[in-house]
C-alpha cells in the first residue's frame, strides 16, 4: 500500500493506534458537579412497586425498558422506555435504552430492586467516542448508576453483572396484566402529571387552530395543522402522545386519519384529535371539532348538537358507582334516539343490531394516563364491566361519520365527520372535566374562533 493510500485509511476509518487512543482518552475537562436530587415520581413509583411486590409473593419480577429501535442503518427511533418500566421506575423521556427493573423475591417477603444499566461511557472510556449507543461524544452527558440510583431510590448495577435471567423484551403476560390493572386508579403525582398534559394540549390547540389561514392558502393545510401543534408538544412537553389526527372536510370520516394530506376549505370542518405526552409520559387525548371558516352551516351544527347532547349525556352518567359501560350506553343512547328522529337510523326487528351504530363503530370511552389507551391489557371484566372509582381517568368521545361513499346515509349528510373528546378525572362527586378550557358548545367555538382571529 503506497503512503497515499495509508493516508487516506487513516483519514476515512477511525484511528486504532495506542497513540490515538491515548490522545482521545486524554485533555478533557472534567465534569462539572451537578446536584443529583429525587425526582417527584420516586416515593410514587416505590409504592406501585410494593403493590406490585404484595401480588407476586416469593417470585422475580423482570421489568425491561426496551431497546432502541432502529429506523434504518445505524439510526434510531427516538426512545421511549416501555410504560410499565417508566411506571415502576419513575423515570420518563429518554432514560434508559437497555435498562432492566429486576425485583428479587427476599425469604422474609417482599421484593428487594435493582436497576440494571449501561453505564454511560466518559473520557478515558475507549466507549466515549467509538461506541454511538452509550459514548459522550456521540449522545453526550447522562446519568450515571450512581446517578441513577440518587434520582430513584432503587440500587443500581452494571447491566453486564446481570444474572442470566432475562427470558422475553417485555414482562410476562400476568405482570402485564398485573400493571394495567393497576394503573386503573392513578396517583396524586399521576393526576397531576395528566393535568399538565390536558393543559399543554388544549394550549396547543390554541396554536393551531390559530393557523387556520395558513392552513387555507397551503396545498397540504392539515399538515400546517399537525406541525403546529406537535412541534408545540416538543417545546412544551416530551412529544406527541400518538400520531396527531388533523382531518379536514370528508377526510373527518375517517377514524383515525393520520396521513393529514389535505386541502383545508372554508365551508368543511376541521376534527383535531392530539396530545401532548410531557416528560413523564402522560398523555393527554382531546378531539374538536371546528368550522374552518368560524361558523357552522346549520346541517353541520345539528350533527354536532346531536354529539354534544351524548357526551352530555355521558358525564351525567360517569359517577362513582357506576360501570364504566354505563358511559358508553347513555352516548349511545342519544345517538340512536336522535339518528332515528332523523329518519337516519333504520328499523330492525332484532334489537341487538343497533344498526345505527353504522355512523359511531368506536366506543365512547378508554382509559387515560401513561398510554393514551391505558390499562389495555386488564381483563375485561375489570376494564368494560368495571366500576368506576374515584381517581380513575378516561375519556369521553362519542361522534359520528358520514363518510362519502355511504349510500344508507342522506347525501347532504356525506363527508361530516365529527367527533368530541374530552378527558375526565372521576372524583367523589363525579367526573371533573380536565379540559374543560376547551369550548364545546358550538356557540362557543365559534365565540373562541374569533377570538383567535382577532
Amino acid at each position: 500500500m503506497s503512503d497515499k493510500d495509508q493516508t487516506n485509511k487513516a483519514r476515512t476509518g477511525r484511528p486504532t493506534t495506542t497513540e490515538f487512543k491515548d490522545f482521545m482518552g486524554a485533555h478533557w475537562a472534567p465534569h462539572e458537579d451537578v446536584e443529583v436530587t429525587r425526582i417527584a415520581a420516586a416515593p410514587y413509583a416505590a409504592a406501585r412497586r410494593d403493590r406490585l411486590s404484595a401480588r407476586f409473593p416469593g417470585e422475580r419480577i423482570v421489568v425491561p425498558a426496551g431497546a432502541l429501535k432502529t429506523r434504518s442503518n445505524d439510526t434510531d427511533y427516538r426512545f421511549r422506555p416501555s410504560s410499565d418500566f417508566a411506571y415502576l421506575t419513575g423515570l420518563g423521556v429518554d432514560h434508559e435504552p437497555g435498562a432492566i427493573l429486576v425485583m428479587e423475591p427476599r425469604e422474609a417477603g417482599g421484593h428487594d430492586s435493582t436497576l440494571y444499566l449501561v453505564p454511560p461511557a466518559q473520557p478515558g472510556d475507549e466507549g466515549f467516542y467509538s461506541d454511538p449507543a452509550a459514548g459522550e461524544f456521540w449522545i453526550g452527558r447522562r446519568p450515571g448508576l450512581e446517578e441513577f440510583a440518587a434520582m430513584t431510590g432503587i440500587a443500581t448495577a452494571r447491566l453486564s453483572e446481570l444474572p442470566k435471567i432475562r427470558t422475553a423484551s417485555q414482562p410476562h403476560k400476568k405482570v402485564r396484566v398485573a400493571l394495567a390493572e393497576m394503573r386503573f386508579v392513578k396517583d396524586e403525582y399521576e393526576v397531576q402529571q395528566l393535568r399538565d398534559a390536558v393543559d399543554a394540549t388544549v394550549a396547543g390547540f390554541e396554536r393551531a387552530i390559530g393557523q387556520l389561514p395558513r392552513a387555507i392558502a397551503h396545498k397540504r393545510g392539515e399538515r400546517v395543522i399537525e406541525a403546529t401543534f406537535d412541534g408545540h408538544a416538543r417545546e412544551e412537553g416530551n412529544a406527541v402522545g400518538y400520531e396527531t389526527i388533523a382531518a379536514a372536510g370528508p377526510h373527518a370520516t375517517t377514524l383515525h386519519w393520520i396521513a393529514n394530506t389535505g386541502q383545508v376549505r372554508e365551508g368543511d370542518l376541521l376534527l383535531l384529535d392530539a396530545g401532548v405526552e410531557v416528560e413523564s409520559l402522560y398523555t393527554a387525548d382531546v378531539t374538536r371539532t371546528f368550522p374552518i371558516g368560524g361558523e357552522f352551516t346549520p346541517l353541520q351544527r345539528r350533527v354536532y348538537q346531536i354529539v354534544l347532547e351524548a357526551a352530555d349525556a355521558a358525564f351525567a352518567a360517569a359517577r362513582p358507582g357506576a360501570r364504566f359501560l354505563d358511559v358508553h350506553f347513555a352516548a349511545v343512547e342519544v345517538i340512536e334516539k336522535r339518528l332515528t328522529e332523523w329518519g337516519i337510523a333504520p328499523s330492525s326487528e332484532d334489537p341487538e343490531s343497533k344498526l345505527f351504530r353504522r355512523w359511531m363503530v368506536h366506543g365512547t370511552s378508554h382509559h387515560l394516563g401513561i398510554d393514551v389507551h391505558d390499562c389495555a391489557e386488564a381483563k375485561r371484566e375489570l376494564y368494560m364491566e368495571g366500576v368506576l372509582e374515584p381517581g380513575m381517568v378516561f375519556t369521553i368521545e362519542p361522534g359520528l361519520y358520514f363518510q362519502e361513499g355511504d349510500l344508507a346515509a342522506p347525501e347532504e349528510l356525506r363527508g361530516i365527520g365529527i367527533r368530541i373528546e374530552d378527558d375526565v378525572l372521576m372524583t367523589e362527586d363525579g367526573a371533573e372535566n380536565l379540559s374543560a378550557a376547551l369550548p364545546r358548545d358550538p356557540d362557543a367555538v365559534e365565540a373562541w374562533m374569533r377570538s383567535l382571529r382577532g
